[in-house]
């Protein structure tokens, strides 16, 4: 006879004393979180009541996630954003929601299955619109007309056994996962590899993202910005390597490649005021959790999916006000930066790892080349006249 959820799931002290404290208990905290203020369930469960209901209300609908007899659709979810969005353990769980570890456990690895079912649903590639960011703004408009967005890669702690850490290692010790993510310039993620060891060149990541089943789709006509440990090539600008990037102060840029490389640096800034949302919501992301390697990558794909779910129902909440503008950022990560990457150069027209012919790259660099010259052309024009 198989044992159901309903039987399974007991308290962690002895059943048979604390059997009906335990649940009532446990759905109190979860009510009072609930039907409190909004600011609370903010806190909480880092989203706002409505969006929190809906999503319940989605992974109930597609069959994801069910109520039992004891624990609520609600609360499961609850146990997941508790973890994640406070970095919480099992044990201050469990004397949350007066539930035994395998019981946390295991409701906690069902949402993250839920969420992961329905993912690629929060995932949205590019429109074809021009970016607001960029088609109200003088300084990137009409320039950056083509570009979609801001592709690349942060590094998450990982946990691993002593005998895999060597190639988690990063350039500055720490264990990671080099996750490569394509952000909107509306701070969405279109597009998350997550789970490459953190050794791994950030080029040889973005070549797997271009080659795997599930790939980076980039629209034809389209370009992703990249920073200078990528390499121009079709399809990604990178700012001009022989020049000074990023500027500090842009009040007089010497030639055409500081001025582009300056407006670049504004536009791909929008990865960094994501990542720091993402982990200000999910300071998960910011520790090493006790998971296996797969339950570790399967937490950043769902924390950027719900990240995206958030910012598609709630875009004015708490957390992306804090990151909206360039000025808000506030990068508070426990994990030292990693040493940027030389920057790449093509060897004899080439990019190594990638299939790309000569003439491709040489387009890529001319139409680099014909956007500097367009904003170089109408910044010395505004700068004689006045404007």
């Amino acid at each position: 006879m198989e044992i159901s959820d309903d039987e399974n799931d007991g308290p962690f002290e002895n059943p048979k004393e604390v059997d009906h404290r335990s649940t009532a208990n446990g759905m109190k905290f979860i009510d009072e979180v609930l039907n409190g203020p909004n600011e609370r369930c903010l806190d909480s469960v880092r989203m706002d009541k409505h969006v929190f209901y809906k999503l319940c209300d989605i992974l109930q609908a597609k069959g994801l996630l069910r109520h039992t007899n004891r624990i609520k659709i609600e609360e499961q979810l609850g146990i997941f954003m508790f973890i994640t969005g406070h970095n919480l353990r099992t044990r201050a769980i469990q004397e949350l929601f007066r539930y035994s570890g395998e019981t946390i456990s295991r409701h906690f690895n069902n949402v993250l299955n839920a969420i992961i079912a329905i993912s690629l649903e929060f995932f949205q590639p590019p429109g074809s619109d021009i970016p607001p960011k960029i088609r109200e703004d003088p300084r990137f408009y009409p320039y950056f007309k083509d570009c979609v967005g801001v592709v690349d890669g942060m590094h998450i702690p990982v946990m691993v056994g002593v005998d895999e850490q060597g190639p988690f290692r990063n350039k500055i010790g720490f264990l990671s996962q080099n996750v490569l993510a394509a952000c909107s310039l509306d701070l969405k993620f279109h597009y998350v590899l997550a789970g490459w060891e953190g050794s791994a060149p950030d080029l040889r990541v973005l070549n797997s993202a271009l080659t795997r089943r599930n790939k980076l789709q980039v629209p034809e006509g389209r370009y992703y910005l990249l920073d200078t440990k990528y390499a121009n090539m079709p399809g990604f600008i990178c700012p001009y390597q022989d020049a000074t990037y990023p500027l500090q102060d842009c009040s007089h840029p010497q030639d055409a490649k500081e001025l582009f490389n300056h407006r670049h640096s504004l536009l791909s800034s929008t990865t960094d005021r994501i990542f720091a949302a993402l982990k200000e919501r999910f300071p998960i992301l910011m520790s090493v959790p006790p998971y296996p390697l797969q339950t570790q990558v399967k937490l950043v794909v769902a924390t950027c999916a719900l990240h995206n779910y958030i910012r598609r129902e709630k875009p004015d909440d708490f957390i992306f006000k804090m990151y909206d503008q360039e000025n808000g950022l506030q990068m508070n990560d426990t994990l030292p930066p990693v040493e940027m990457d030389q920057p790449m150069m093509p060897i004899e027209n080439q990019i190594p790892g990638f299939d790309f012919e000569s003439e491709q790259l040489e387009s890529s660099s001319r139409l680099r080349d014909s956007i500097a010259a367009e904003i170089w052309n109408d910044y010395i024009s505004d700068f004689s006249t006045g404007v």
